[in-house]
């Protein structure tokens, strides 16, 4: 893995600084992010020191593992932004969620009880070893609703096992693709950053995210922002993170 840090570094003027972020973990105690409102607080620091301006943070709706409703992820929501606010962080927090292709997932569609970014883009996930087998009715469901799929983290589903072909499927379905910025040191290991560097060479990612749910996650990212690698990615694909800029006119 860290055979990654001797690659060629980056000059202070060619760093790309993203300013929006639409994918952590950052609410305390709902899911495996952020333990408490301390962890919370020093993430968010550290993201705003890379320069980040805005936050989108998306915890799990996951049936089996995590008890998370709409109603109860936006009481979580409120209390960090009041406490964010309280301690002086000068950083916009919006919420959305990242769901997990449970049977749970398709009645939230239908009852209207989503989380989406910025009323558009719907962040879903899958199991990271099997296919879901309903995956394409899923994405139509999702595209009928009038939202975009936005699949987190594409590089690291194991079942992905010819990336030119069922990557290309993926996209010519209506699939974007949020691509984790770790990926490319191998902090998830070497199949997810080869994955990575795939979708990046070949100008498929539309979003980039830091997936952070601790301070390693963001000491990792001030690490692989300072490497050609990471000047690539906006050299061969349109990243779209900071159209999600209140102050921008989409």
């Amino acid at each position: 893995m860290f055979s990654f840090y001797k690659k060629k570094l980056i000059t202070p003027l060619e760093v790309k600084v993203l300013k929006v972020d639409l994918h952590s973990h950052l609410i305390p105690g709902i899911d495996d992010g952020s333990q408490d409102i301390d962890d919370s607080v020093e993430i968010l620091q550290s993201l705003a020191l890379l320069g980040y301006e805005k936050v989108i943070t998306t915890p799990h709706i996951m049936l089996d593992a995590y008890g998370n409703t709409k109603a109860s992820i936006l009481k979580a929501y409120s209390e960090l932004k009041e406490e964010a606010r309280n301690r002086g962080i000068d950083m916009e927090i919006d919420i959305a969620c990242e769901y997990y292709l449970d049977e749970g997932f398709l009645p939230l569609i239908h009852k209207d009880e989503l989380l989406t970014i910025d009323n558009k883009y719907l962040l879903f996930e899958t199991s990271y070893s099997h296919r879901p087998q309903e995956l394409e009715t899923v994405i139509f469901e999702i595209l009928s609703a009038g939202y975009v799929p936005l699949l987190a983290h594409p590089e690291r589903y194991r079942y992905i096992k010819q990336p030119k072909d069922e990557y290309a499927t993926l996209k010519n379905l209506g699939v974007e693709f949020q691509v984790n910025i770790n990926s490319f040191n191998g902090y998830y290991g070497s199949s997810a950053k080869e994955n990575a560097m795939f979708l990046s060479k070949n100008g498929m990612i539309d979003f980039l995210g830091s997936d952070t749910h601790n301070i390693k996650q963001v000491e990792n990212l001030a690490v692989v922002t300072k490497h050609q690698v990471y000047a690539d990615i906006f050299t061969n694909n349109t990243i779209k993170n900071d159209i999600l800029l209140s102050k921008i006119d989409i």
